[in-house]
């Protein structure tokens, strides 16, 4: 019996010592992904979504297994606009041509037009996400996958207030990218940039995220940018940035450069915002967001002082729309923006985002500070027009 007993006990010991080999030195396991459905029944995508974890980790000082899971669902994107035409017949004999030039009337090439840019495939239902300013004003829309496939592609809908755009592509057994969770990432974690830069062909670069929450850089109407010194080109616009694990953190969008060229200081959409707008374009084709019709201003020192605050926080109403949301709820410039529906505003950015977020129709309470008392409206949400302030 005793014989049975150290046998047992040693074996034991044996396959917890190999166990714990494996997990130190084993290959590298994936965090737990979940399924989740976006759209409706007439226009389902079903996404895949990493669980929230701890920060990734490269394994051995590579990120090749990151890129590897990544790069299949990086798409290139090139987009063709047939440019205008003369108006008059003869402008185009090339007759005259020969006489007057390959122009015509108002100085556009009879030739197409070519632009390149980059795309993820979000969805197997061929759902991909880009950005507005890669497909906008195109005529036709080819994408070209990262195994050599093409296939043309329709647009579903764009945002030109995030610069974000939907397309859809017909073809089987789509890879699809793993969507991260952007609101983990913190400053100095390292990231990849997936995409087509000048053409060359699908290229990562690795950096670091730089900063988070980038606003008021005048690129969007509602900018929240995770920065990257992960080096962007021209043609990465609407690719990936991947994380450690090679699950999706950002929309690649713009670069800050006084040449054109990469200078260590990118911009990427969260995939938080990109999923959120994604969603509505599918739903219904465009974005729907609240809106109350006023005009704001930063609170500086200065106008602290002139106002008598103890605060520096909030966004000073500067103008109120004549008979919208706000005016109709009792809103009045010079009034201070402190929280919409209890969530704190710290700015006017803050608001703006905070605002649009809110359900067209629908009341929010909205606290103000108007004469050094505090007083809370309730106010009608209206739908932001486009191009609105």
């Amino acid at each position: 019996m005793r014989r049975l007993w150290l046998l047992f006990a040693q074996t034991v010991t044996v396959v917890l010592a190999l166990y714990f080999v494996y997990a130190a030195v084993g290959p590298e396991r994936r965090a737990p992904v979940r399924l989740q459905q976006m759209g409706n029944a007439d226009h389902p995508a079903v996404m895949l979504e990493a669980a929230p974890g701890k920060a990734p980790a490269s394994a051995g000082g590579s990120y090749r297994a990151a890129a590897a899971r990544a790069m299949p669902a990086v798409v290139n994107i090139i987009t063709t606009k047939t440019p205008k035409r003369g108006k008059h017949p003869l402008l185009r004999d090339p007759f005259f041509k020969k006489f007057f030039g390959d122009r015509d009337h108002d100085g556009e090439n009879d030739d197409e037009e070519s632009s390149l840019g980059s795309g993820v495939i979000v969805s197997g239902e061929g759902y991909i996400l880009t950005n507005n300013h890669v497909v906008e004003a195109a005529d036709e829309i080819e994408v070209v996958l990262a195994d050599g496939r093409k296939a043309g592609a329709k647009l579903v809908g764009t945002d030109p207030e995030t610069d974000l755009a939907v397309i859809k592509i017909s073809l089987e057994k789509l890879p699809v990218i793993v969507l991260g969770q952007a609101e983990q990432a913190q400053v100095g974690d390292v990231v990849l940039a997936i995409g087509n830069p000048f053409g060359v062909g699908q290229t990562v670069t690795m950096g670091i995220i730089s900063a988070l929450g980038r606003n008021n850089l005048h690129i969007n109407h509602f900018e929240n940018f995770i920065q990257t010194d992960a080096a962007i080109n021209f043609g990465n616009s609407g690719g990936a940035l991947v994380d450690a694990n090679g699950n999706l953190l950002g929309i690649n969008s713009a670069i800050y450069s006084q040449t054109g060229g990469s200078v260590g200081i990118g911009f990427a959409i969260p995939v938080s915002t990109a999923k959120s707008v994604m969603e509505a374009i599918i739903k219904s084709g465009h974005v729907v967001r609240g809106w109350i019709g006023v005009e704001t201003q930063e609170i500086t020192p200065e106008l602290a002082t002139s106002f008598g605050l103890t605060r520096q926080s909030g966004a000073i109403i500067a103008g109120v729309v004549r008979n919208g949301p706000a005016d109709k709820g009792g809103m009045k410039p010079g009034d201070i923006l402190l929280s919409v529906d209890d969530k704190p505003v710290t700015d006017t950015n803050d608001m703006l985002n905070v605002i649009a977020q809110l359900v067209p129709g629908g009341k929010a309470k909205m606290r103000v500070l108007r004469k050094s008392r505090e007083t809370t409206l309730d106010i009608t949400v209206g739908k932001r027009p486009a191009g609105a302030k």
